[in-house]
């Protein structure tokens, strides 16, 4: 299984970590340096899956998932948080319909596995499914 997937991490280091691990696995990959640099590019990228790390400059990544969700061409988009994963971002980011919470630091198996499950999982699906219930939340380094 293949798609494109847009990265979005303030950190470059982290950005090109996560990118050099899905595109080994086939995936096509965008990168973003913030939430407003994902905002600007999402409809020109159209991806299948977005990973948002929740601190960043300019726009942070639970913000960003709000806006995401809030647009009707973005709406059912799976959306990721990677990043080093507190409660109240666990809560912030199920209110706002974030499927998934991958904390850092993290395995890059599981990182691929979980981009995977939001593909399959995802095409037509209901935004928050895979944090209600329709898969773990991964919470943790190794899950």
């Amino acid at each position: 299984m293949t798609g494109r997937v847009l990265v979005v991490d303030d950190n470059k280091v982290i950005r090109q970590l996560i990118r050099v691990n899905l595109e080994l696995e086939g995936f096509e990959v965008v990168t973003a340096a913030d939430g407003a640099e994902c905002l600007e590019i999402v409809n020109q990228v159209r991806p299948d899956v977005i990973t948002l790390d929740a601190v960043m400059p300019r726009l942070g990544g639970l913000r960003t998932a709000a806006l995401l969700r809030a647009d009707e061409r973005t709406r059912h988009v799976p959306v990721a948080i990677v990043s080093a994963c507190t409660h109240l971002e666990l809560d912030g980011g199920s209110a706002v319909g974030v499927d998934a919470f991958l904390a850092k630091p993290f395995d890059p198996d599981r990182l691929v596995r979980l981009v995977r499950e939001l593909i399959r999982n995802g095409a037509g699906g209901m935004p928050g499914a895979a944090a209600a219930g329709g898969a773990a939340p991964v919470v943790g380094p190794t899950g």
